[in-house]
């Protein structure tokens, strides 16, 4: 079932449990985000307040004892994408509360999907779907998912990540 913005933004804010993300695209075409990641290419500082319509959605996550977190998959050398979210938004996310796990597949061979996608208390499933370039196409929640499978890849993930302070000191 295609699901409309405000139709997935429930599901980010009514889970019971647990959210947990698989976020492996080497770039997201986000038009929200593009004057931020000119202003990172450009050097400016990041700006007060940056992302914090999501960092209020994961405090009121964390202070109503739900837990929220990802596995962000990167391959070296790093996109220019990848370090804009490295630089400002990962560090803040997890500032808010969120468990952001950082999976460098450059010299490891896992059966991991490409694919995008939120499991919601380990229950509902939804795929991100983007085109090459990162431009989301739509947001599907799968009305049979193989679930044991999700969850098979989230632990996979999630066994091999690394929390980001980890990750900066290998790299």
């Amino acid at each position: 079932m295609l699901l409309d913005g405000e139709q997935f933004g429930q599901y980010l804010t009514d889970y019971k449990r647990t959210a947990w993300r698989f976020e492996t695209q080497p770039a997201y075409a986000m038009p929200n985000e593009q004057d931020n990641l000119n202003r990172w290419r450009a050097g400016e500082p990041k700006p007060e307040g940056h992302n914090a319509t999501w960092h209020e959605t994961v405090r009121k996550a964390v202070n109503a004892e739900k837990t929220i977190g990802r596995v962000r998959t990167v391959r070296q050398p790093l996109t220019e994408y990848q370090r804009f979210q490295l630089d400002w938004a990962i560090p803040g996310n997890i500032e808010a509360g969120e468990d952001i796990r950082i999976l460098d597949l450059t010299d490891l061979e896992l059966s991991l999907p490409s694919q995008d996608f939120w499991v919601f208390d380990d229950e509902t499933v939804v795929d991100l779907n983007f085109r090459p370039d990162g431009t989301l196409i739509n947001v599907d929640k799968l009305e049979d998912p193989d679930l044991d499978q999700y969850l098979k890849w989230r632990d996979t993930a999630l066994a091999h990540a690394v929390s980001l302070t980890d990750w900066n000191a290998r790299t």
